[in-house]
């Protein structure tokens, strides 16, 4: 997968993403957001804020401020943000989450939803959400990983080549990416339809 293939597949989903992909994942943005266990005044990043299904689930007294590459998505929030008054929203952002512009240790949490499998190179992204993250913060990741059911394991691979095509990788492995990241892993989650989701919660070491 590249970034264009990215912009591409979620320019597609734009028109439709809310309905379709809105409930299904509802659960997992919930227990992020609960999980967070968010303080007055806390600076949030979520990065791949998408169309903004998950800002009105953040208290009103924190600060928050989504990214995503995807134009097509953050127009859908903006549009959100103009129905409803969130005064927690700082902004929303055009901003590739692999090549931040914001400061080191700029955000006491970071969080990133749905979206690990979609960057081209999720390694990267996971070391600029620590550069962000202020040292000892937290760092949730919700996200589809591939399964230990053997038959749906398979299924993910059989999915695998058309990862440029969809714009996410069906297949790919949770201990791995934590090994491979280096990720202080505090606790993990299965959440939304069966589990078939998981939210790693991290300390930001």
């Amino acid at each position: 997968m590249n970034s264009d293939a990215v912009v591409t597949a979620y320019r597609r989903y734009a028109g439709f993403y809310d309905l379709v992909f809105g409930p299904i994942m509802h659960p997992g943005r919930q227990r992020v957001v609960q999980a967070l266990q968010l303080q007055a005044g806390d600076e949030v990043l979520e990065v791949g804020v998408g169309t903004g299904l998950s800002l009105p689930l953040y208290p009103t007294d924190v600060r928050v401020t989504g990214i995503d590459l995807s134009h097509e998505m953050l127009q859908k929030a903006r549009h959100r943000l103009e129905r409803i008054k969130l005064p927690q929203v700082v902004d929303v952002l055009e901003m590739d989450a692999q090549a931040m512009l914001f400061a080191d240790n700029s955000f006491d949490k970071v969080v990133a939803m749905y979206v690990v499998s979609v960057a081209p190179e999720p390694l990267r992204l996971i070391d600029e959400m620590r550069r962000v993250c202020k040292p000892g913060g937290d760092i949730f990741i919700v996200n589809h990983f591939q399964s230990r059911n053997p038959l749906l394991r398979g299924g993910e691979r059989l999915l695998a080549p058309l990862s440029k095509l969809v714009g996410f990788r069906p297949d790919m492995e949770l201990d791995a990416l934590i090994k491979e990241a280096g990720l202080d892993v505090i606790e993990v989650q299965g959440v939304n339809l069966f589990g078939y989701w998981k939210v790693l919660h991290c300390r930001n070491s």
